[in-house]
């Protein structure tokens, strides 16, 4: 298995792992899966700061997924980035989401950013452990915020520090300033 950064042309395998989280689990909030067209505008949409990550097996087939999008807007949050990672059932429990945030937390640290924030539905052990295997501690909860699949739903907000703040913090630099991998 490898880590790469995605490309758009990874839209179609990217959508069709996140979409039985869609429509079969309370683990996205989302309704309908996204299209392979907005998978790639999100792809692309991250620019050059915000980065997305595959992994791949020795066909190329892709395993898992990680990404880092802006955590809030307001200009003042520029320093924290929201986390996530989405693994293909049938690669499941093979440490692709650990081999995923191994990459993509030292990227995100070495790029300047400060906290990332993981927002999980509750229950979901398996992803609280993932979290909590890379630093993420527990940082709140939003009780209740969310209905889906005939339940109501919380979201847990679990934070990793980054780069250590500082009180002239640089911007964050681009993805290609630092990435090193393959």
């Amino acid at each position: 298995m490898k880590i790469r950064l995605a490309a758009a042309g990874d839209a179609a395998a990217i959508a069709s792992i996140y979409a039985p989280y869609v429509t079969g689990s309370t683990v996205s909030f989302e309704s309908d899966p996204p299209t392979q067209g907005d998978v790639r505008g999100r792809i692309e949409g991250g620019g050059e700061l915000y980065p997305w990550l595959v992994a791949v097996d020795d066909g190329e087939r892709i395993l898992g997924y990680a990404y880092a999008c802006a955590f809030r807007t307001r200009p003042a949050y520029r320093f924290a980035v929201e986390t996530s990672v989405y693994v293909d059932a049938a690669a499941q429990r093979r440490g692709v989401g650990n081999r995923l945030y191994a990459a993509l937390l030292p990227l995100l640290e070495a790029q300047g950013f400060t906290q990332a924030i993981a927002a999980i539905t509750l229950p979901n052990a398996p992803s609280v452990r993932l979290h909590e295997a890379h630093g993420f501690g527990r940082a709140g909860e939003y009780r209740d915020v969310g209905y889906k699949l005939g339940q109501w739903l919380s979201v847990g907000l679990w934070q990793r520090p980054l780069a250590r703040p500082t009180p002239r913090p640089q911007e964050p630099r681009p993805v290609a300033a630092v990435w090193d991998g393959p």
